[in-house]
């Protein structure tokens, strides 16, 4: 713990009550309004990947947030085994709180095979990250530190960057389900839509998260997370991202829809 707040290797530890089903063992003390929904979905990563043979990876993931979560509470992770191949595994997991389901999240997982390595996207030229200041836009993030290189929109305009290097500052280890798990961490960290809000139009809350886990990561060393906005129409938002290493390859994209305010959309109160 860190000023009384528990670290993210702690929050990302899971209680095994029966072999399909897991809880929560810390609760943050900080006073948010809401559970974050970056560790939700880590943690369900964390429980589905419990119940998978050791060699096989997340690849990835489909989630719907489906009501705001308490942090104030521990949460209920069942696992359902969808399908175990010969070379791939498929689970579902339902978060719960309180008896009511706040989030749901299905995964793949693959046992990684040697073959043909390349990609098409390019790193966006930006300044190193030891060469950049700490930042504290992402100081509500548990063991991250994050720092902000050239951004494509103005900060002082959409007060939200959409390009950011983040790493763990706890050593992980090598387990390529952990430092997936903690890049699923961070994937919700930032409101991709911003740059296509204009006046009073602003996301309230993630609908739902997708993510592909293209290369092994590591997540104590830096990564660059970069979003695009793709979509603003009907009350939703949408944006995609990448996730490149400092090497520049690319080890991950994510893609996000949100609510806007004062346009409806789900109940996501407790």
């Amino acid at each position: 713990m860190t000023d009384g707040r528990p670290d993210l290797l702690t929050q990302l530890t899971l209680e095994r009550i029966d072999p399909n089903l897991f809880r929560s063992v810390v609760i943050d003390p900080q006073d948010y309004t809401h559970l974050y929904g970056g560790l939700v979905a880590a943690q369900a990563l964390r429980a589905a990947a419990d119940t998978v043979e050791p060699g096989r990876v997340p690849h990835s993931l489909h989630s719907y947030f489906l009501r705001r979560g308490d942090p104030g509470a521990q949460v209920v992770f069942h696992v359902d085994r969808d399908r175990d191949g010969r070379s791939f595994s498929a689970r579902r997991v339902t978060a719960l709180q309180d008896g009511k389901v706040i989030f749901n999240l299905s995964a793949s997982f693959h046992r990684w095979v040697p073959g043909p390595d390349t990609q098409r996207p390019a790193p966006p030229q930006v300044e190193d990250p030891d060469a950049l200041p700490v930042s504290d836009r992402a100081s509500y993030l548990a063991s991250i530190e994050c720092r902000l290189p050239r951004q494509d929109w103005p900060l002082d305009q959409i007060r939200v960057p959409q390009r950011a290097w983040l790493r763990c500052t706890l050593p992980l280890g090598e387990d390529p389900v952990l430092h997936a798990c903690v890049l699923t961490y961070v994937s919700d960290a930032f409101n991709g839509v911003a740059p296509l809000a204009t006046g009073t139009t602003r996301a309230r809350a993630s609908l739902d998260h997708a993510m592909w886990f293209h290369r092994p990561v590591q997540m104590d060393a830096w990564v660059l997370m970069d979003l695009c906005p793709q979509s603003l129409a009907g009350g939703r938002g949408m944006y995609t991202g990448n996730v490149y290493d400092q090497s520049g390859s690319l080890v991950a994209a994510l893609a996000q829809e949100m609510v806007l305010d004062g346009t409806g959309g789900p109940d996501i109160t407790p």
